[in-house]
């Protein structure tokens, strides 16, 4: 009895220590900065995910030299372009079906993303052959501050057409968001 005892008591603390490391940082990648669609949870944007090949959260030099390489490994059907389809592939058979939106709700828009307005020149929702290619190109444009590298601050979300930005309150830090202003 005495020996189950001290066993239970040297192993509950090494069990809750392994149950709390096995946990993912919260707001930790790109997509996952921000909550909704694609934030906790793991899904992420696509684009970032590939992008950031390090995954320390920017995307340095060598990532964006890399990038049309990375986009490459988007093309699941090997068709040289990367269609809206394969962004965000669909639902797994066995996923539970989500509620339906009240009747009276308002349409729900995603944020537009720098990223995808930067690569997507024809703005068709796919990247062609050549968009691809000119990926490196089109990414450094987003580089704001020419550092040679794009952080979260220069790749976050903008706000969905047609939302308010008249400096009305939007959450807690109104519409600049937690780091400031947006440019």
């Amino acid at each position: 009895m005495k020996t189950t005892t001290r066993l239970a008591f040297v192993l509950a603390p090494l069990a809750l220590s392994s149950a709390l490391l096995a946990q993912p940082a919260e707001g930790s990648g790109f997509g996952r900065h921000h909550r909704g669609p694609g934030g906790p949870g793991g899904r992420g944007n696509p684009i970032m995910r590939v992008l950031d090949a390090d995954k320390n959260h920017e995307i340095s030099a060598t990532e964006l030299a890399n990038a049309s390489t990375a986009l490459r490994t988007l093309d699941t059907n090997a068709d040289g372009t990367v269609s809206a389809a394969e962004f965000h592939p669909a639902r797994p058979a066995d996923a539970p079906e989500r509620p339906a939106p009240p009747a009276d709700a308002p349409a729900r828009t995603r944020p537009v993303m720098p990223v995808m307005l930067a690569l997507d020149a024809n703005s068709d929702g796919d990247l062609s052959t050549s968009e691809i290619t000119n990926a490196p190109t089109s990414l450094a444009a987003l580089d704001a501050n020419k550092d040679g590298k794009l952080t979260l601050d220069e790749v976050r979300p903008l706000p969905p057409e047609g939302a308010s930005n008249d400096g009305a309150q939007h959450g807690p830090h109104g519409s600049r968001g937690p780091r400031g202003p947006r440019s």
